[in-house]
């Protein structure tokens, strides 16, 4: 009797064990839902490469460009959810829910969070010429030439459009809008002195801020940025509560084994912890992520919300 309760015991122990060793029997796909070479896929590819290392079978990376980020993110709605297609979000995810009218998927419903892979942060900065050293200084010329001050975007609804739309609401100052094709044109005409300022991506304009052809005024993060530790934060420089920023993270097709999820969870932060790794997303001017499902899910949520609000105030609709 005491053997068959030992045994027991024993095969209880083990069971989580193989429950482990159950997921994956084969490769796992990741979804990029943009061209090979860009931001996002340089984030995906670095951090999946070393997640690699921690898993039996290799991860693939699966580029499936259009639609700003929505036809990567439909093949994976639909694809079955057995824990070997992920999908990786940005910001334009949390955008399309509420811009982009009958999205035959939800990113809320159909997708479960996995793991905050990065935080590419938005940045305001300003062509050398224009008078002004800060954000208070920014907000003051703003005022003083109400309607007047331009800012360039990489396009009608896109994150650095929203950006400048929250900033205008928190800070109270009424811009000029000039939407772009995309983000070179719009930085071809800052660096040309053609538009004064513009609300853009870190990895996009660090190179110009550290020659000296782009002034930085703030960051749209909860924290100074590592790479540029002398520029504060909008929020402490002048208008509270300020967020602008752009989350990199994996997710899942609702229903998706817990198993799959929590392996793949534990294999990104692993990931995310090694400093060569750390270092490198720095030097993509990215934050490196981490944390557990249920804290990329809440972030998600409130992404999603704040966006929301920010297209319903701001009258904003897709051309």
């Amino acid at each position: 009797m005491i053997r068959r309760i030992t045994l027991l015991f024993l095969a209880l122990l083990a069971a989580p064990a193989v429950l482990a060793q159950s997921w994956p029997k084969g490769p796992v796909r990741v979804v990029v839902p943009w061209p090979p070479g860009g931001g996002t896929d340089n984030v995906a590819r670095l951090v999946t490469q070393k997640m690699a290392g921690s898993l039996p079978q290799p991860i693939i990376i699966d580029n499936k460009p259009g639609a700003g980020g929505n036809i990567g993110i439909e093949f994976a709605s639909r694809a079955p959810a057995d824990g070997y297609t992920f999908v990786v979000s940005t910001a334009g995810a949390a955008i399309n829910h509420t811009l982009t009218k009958n999205l035959p998927f939800n990113i809320l419903k159909d997708f479960e969070p996995v793991v905050l892979l990065a935080v590419n942060q938005g940045v305001l900065v300003v062509n050398p010429a224009l008078p002004v050293a800060s954000v208070k200084e920014f907000i003051a010329h703003a005022k003083a030439n109400a309607g007047k001050l331009t800012y360039g975007s990489n396009g009608n609804g896109s994150a650095t459009h929203l950006w400048a739309e929250l900033f205008e609401m928190k800070a109270g100052v009424d811009l000029m809008h000039v939407p772009y094709k995309g983000a070179a044109p719009a930085l071809t005409d800052l660096l040309g002195g053609r538009i004064d300022a513009m609300f853009a991506d870190m990895a996009a304009v660090l190179p110009h801020i550290r020659d000296g052809k782009l002034r930085a005024l703030g960051v749209g993060a909860t924290a100074r940025f590592q790479g540029l530790p002398d520029v504060p934060t909008i929020s402490e420089a002048g208008v509270p509560g300020y967020l602008a920023r752009s989350m990199t993270g994996l997710l899942v097709p609702t229903g998706t084994p817990k198993e799959a999820i929590a392996a793949m969870n534990a294999a990104a932060v692993k990931a995310l912890g090694d400093p060569d790794v750390r270092q490198r997303l720095t030097a993509m001017a990215a934050v490196p992520g981490g944390d557990t499902p249920e804290s990329f899910a809440k972030a998600l949520r409130e992404e999603v919300e704040q966006w929301a609000a920010v297209i319903s105030t701001a009258k904003i609709e897709t051309q």
